[in-house]
């Protein structure tokens, strides 16, 4: 696949662009995997390429596996460039903190009008760097947010662990529940130490077009059924001019990839990954499969209504 890459020093923004061979005026900012250019964001290049749609994959940096500060100044670069190059739609796609991100991302910005968050959070919380540091492999950063906008960090809901606590909670939590990874706990006791502010929450109700959330109740990450209902409610006390749809599955686990896709990032073995990667995976591999078909079906409904509608 052909693309054309961007860096932050030249572009002002970390990327890659990847134009459909059968030609579009739509197109959607992905963040998938942990470089713009790495297996799981070609794999969903491929897989939105299917769908008709131009990808913009995007990370927050070369060999930054971090989210902090992340300066939301990047999406409305590369929105700006991709209206430019004859984009006339644009959506925004992210999974897990960039399932945050892309929320974040288009209450900002009116050119977003799809907006699809798997396991999101309703909230910013405090930013956080991956790697190795005290033999921790990810902790938290005193005094920064997720995001930023114009040098400004958002405010955040503070972790109640600071580094390596932080690190051992998450490492504690995963060895008793046997998951790939469990941070539940860090966040439900950050939440009870910090109950979360107004000026923390994603404005959900100021996002343009479509909003597909979805979530599962075992996810063991963080709540994010709770978030989800949090933001069906907030629409419903507030006035707002998107369309809603939030989704929660009994199961489906955090990684709630439509069941194609997971297809085209691992062509054999999914099933397996899926079982080694959560508990509840093994414990109820149908049902978990059972959703991810049905969320193939509506993020493809919600492609397909999204390049249709009137402009």
């Amino acid at each position: 696949m052909k693309k054309r890459h961007f860096d932050v020093e030249l572009d002002g923004f970390y990327g890659a662009y990847w134009k459909c061979k059968t030609g579009s005026d739509c197109a959607m900012i992905a963040m998938i995997g942990d470089d713009p250019e790495d297996y799981l964001a070609r794999a969903s290049v491929k897989w939105l390429h299917k769908l008709g749609i131009n990808v913009m994959t995007m990370s927050p940096g070369k060999k930054d596996y971090g989210h902090h500060n992340y300066p939301l100044e990047r999406i409305e670069k590369a929105i700006n460039w991709l209206k430019v190059h004859g984009n006339q739609k644009i959506g925004i796609v992210g999974v897990s903190t960039t399932g945050t991100l892309a929320l974040t991302a288009a209450s900002y910005f009116e050119d977003i009008t799809l907006t699809i968050g798997l396991t999101p959070s309703d909230f910013i919380w405090q930013g956080f760097m991956q790697g190795k540091k005290d033999g921790c492999k990810e902790w938290p950063i005193e005094g920064e947010s997720l995001f930023s906008y114009k040098g400004e960090p958002l405010p955040y809901m503070p972790f109640c662990y600071k580094h390596p606590d932080y690190w051992h909670v998450i490492e504690k939590e995963t060895k008793r529940t046997g998951d790939m990874i469990n941070s539940k706990k860090l966040f439900d006791d950050s939440e009870k130490a910090h109950p979360i502010t107004e000026d923390e929450m994603i404005k959900i109700e100021k996002i343009h077009g479509t909003v597909l959330l979805i979530g599962a109740e075992d996810d063991v990450l963080w709540d994010t059924a709770k978030y989800i209902c949090r933001m069906k409610q907030r629409m419903e006390e507030r006035p707002h001019i998107c369309r809603l749809e939030p989704v929660i599955y009994e199961h489906g686990t955090h990684f709630v990839f439509p069941e194609s896709m997971l297809k085209t990032m691992l062509p054999v073995g999914s099933g397996l990954f899926m079982k080694l990667a959560f508990q509840a995976a093994r414990k109820y591999p149908k049902e978990c499969r059972r959703v991810r078909l049905d969320i193939d079906q509506r993020v493809r409904n919600a492609a397909t209504e999204w390049k249709s509608a009137d402009r």
